[in-house]
């Protein structure tokens, strides 16, 4: 990468990876306006992803979104939807995709191949791009430094992915993995036993392959049980899913609603 290049495109969550810190992330999926990348970096996050999977945001509003986190110095990745969004997606100024239910290294490869240029990838050429400013450098080095910024993070949601954990995360392009636990829960049929010890067994197996590998684990699911996603981390994550905007702002509403009622009780006493 050149030295005009970097000075424009800098993923700051894989540069944290990368020195072993551990990495906050909020996700998105309530919030339609810019201010949320605002938000996100006065409140301290490294990261946020927009969660296209189980939200309406339209691609507009998600590359509104992407491009405020960019010049904010928040790291924008995006929960896709599905293998088709991937090109427009990334275009659109995501700096990192997050596939949902990757259960074998086949269907990692294919994200990888949507998410990377030629020769690991397939992605075409889409001009200048929001990362770069929208500044036009030689497509070599654009390429380059595009590839080098843009993680590959796929979720482990099922018995199968934890089974084929090492396979997965051995793909080439491949930079993290993502296990979420609620949806594992449930494919196990556990839902909601977060202290059950098959989940400890598949942190443990992914991180182990993470370690084999050279890649990065990544902790979700946790919103309620600090104590637990602090395990995991101890234990070797280092992304942290922290939770959602929704989640947030409901929190900080019931605890003042909460607080004023309390106000009310105390008076009649």
């Amino acid at each position: 990468m050149t030295d005009e290049i970097s000075g424009v495109l800098r993923n700051h969550v894989k540069e944290k990876l990368a020195r072993g810190e551990v990495v906050a992330s909020m996700t998105v999926r309530l919030v339609r306006g810019i201010e949320i990348a605002r938000i996100a970096k006065t409140a301290g996050f490294d990261s946020l992803y927009v969660d296209m999977e189980h939200s309406s945001f339209s691609l507009e509003t998600t590359s509104q979104i992407c491009m405020a986190a960019l010049e904010a110095g928040v790291t924008p990745f995006v929960r896709v939807p599905g293998i088709a969004d991937v090109q427009r997606i990334l275009d659109a100024g995501a700096l990192g995709i997050i596939a949902p239910h990757v259960q074998t290294a086949e269907e990692a490869r294919a994200y990888v191949r949507a998410a990377k240029y030629p020769p690991l990838g397939e992605r075409s050429n889409a001009g200048p791009l929001p990362h770069l400013q929208y500044r036009a450098f030689p497509a070599v080095q654009a390429y380059a430094a595009i590839d080098a910024a843009t993680m590959v993070t796929v979720q482990f949601e099922s018995d199968e992915a934890i089974k084929n954990a090492d396979a997965i995360v051995a793909v080439e392009g491949v930079d993290m993995v993502l296990i979420g636990t609620n949806d594992l829960l449930a494919d196990w049929g556990l839902p909601g036993q977060y202290d059950h010890p098959r989940v400890r067994e598949a942190y443990e197996k992914t991180i182990t392959a993470c370690r084999k590998h050279g890649k990065h684990a990544a902790v979700g699911g946790f919103a309620t049980r600090p104590d637990l996603a602090a395990q995991y981390v101890r234990m070797g994550g280092r992304y942290v899913s922290t939770g959602t905007d929704l989640g947030f702002l409901l929190a900080a509403c019931t605890a003042k609603a909460k607080e004023v009622a309390d106000i009310g009780l105390d008076e009649k006493r």
